[in-house]
């Protein structure tokens, strides 16, 4: 296993952008959203750098984007309800799996480990992108933007699954590929691996100084 796991009981994993690939079928949603509010559709390129704190915040990012100003929470709202009606629809049409995750999290489990689902997408989706991968079965607990009050960077989610499981944060890790997955690690005393492919901001993870990285979840077994 990986040095960073030397007696580690509990492994944390973000979804999106992590384990999954899931932004093809999240930028179809937006594109749709913002056309039927009669706006352009921005496209999954500029959606990448978008994706990361929530549904809500993805939609205000195109908003603001595409009106060049702020935007009112009536409109917001139009905007946020349209992109879970569009996205509810096929979450998992052109989602994939990236290489090395499902050998990940078999090996992990198969090694006793407890493993976590803490994403700041919104509860709902979890379980229906888990089923369709047959994963549902892996993590002993799956955490929401929406199902606590306060999601990732805060460390909010984590300190919640550690004491779930009555394991101190010491013994536990997040593993992620944006900044605020590496953030919300360190504040909440769990060590930090991240992945370069993901969905960042359009700025290198590695900026945030996790604890290591990993060109593969592979090779956390």
């Amino acid at each position: 296993m990986h040095p960073l796991l030397d007696n580690v009981q509990l492994v944390a994993f973000d979804l999106d952008g992590t384990l999954m690939d899931s932004l093809p079928d999240m930028a179809v949603a937006v594109d749709a959203a913002m056309r039927q509010l009669g706006l352009p559709a921005p496209g999954m390129v500029r959606v990448r750098h978008w994706v990361g704190n929530g549904a809500r915040v993805l939609m205000q990012r195109a908003l603001v984007d595409t009106a060049g100003q702020a935007v009112s929470e009536a409109r917001l709202d139009e905007a946020h309800a349209a992109f879970l009606d569009h996205y509810a629809r096929a979450p998992c049409k052109l989602t994939r799996l990236y290489p090395g995750a499902r050998e990940a999290l078999d090996g992990l489990r198969a090694a006793g480990l407890t493993l976590v689902l803490i994403t700041n997408k919104p509860e709902a989706f979890i379980a229906p992108l888990l089923e369709h991968f047959a994963l549902q079965h892996h993590f002993a607990l799956c955490l929401g933007g929406d199902s606590l009050a306060e999601r990732k960077p805060d460390p909010m989610p984590l300190l919640h699954a550690a004491e779930f499981f009555s394991v101190a944060p010491t013994r536990c890790v997040m593993v992620g590929d944006s900044r605020h997955d590496v953030m919300a690690g360190k504040a909440a005393g769990f060590r930090t691996l991240a992945v370069p492919y993901g969905y960042n901001h359009g700025e290198p993870v590695g900026l945030s100084q996790p604890d290591g990285m990993l060109e593969s979840l592979a090779q956390l077994v």
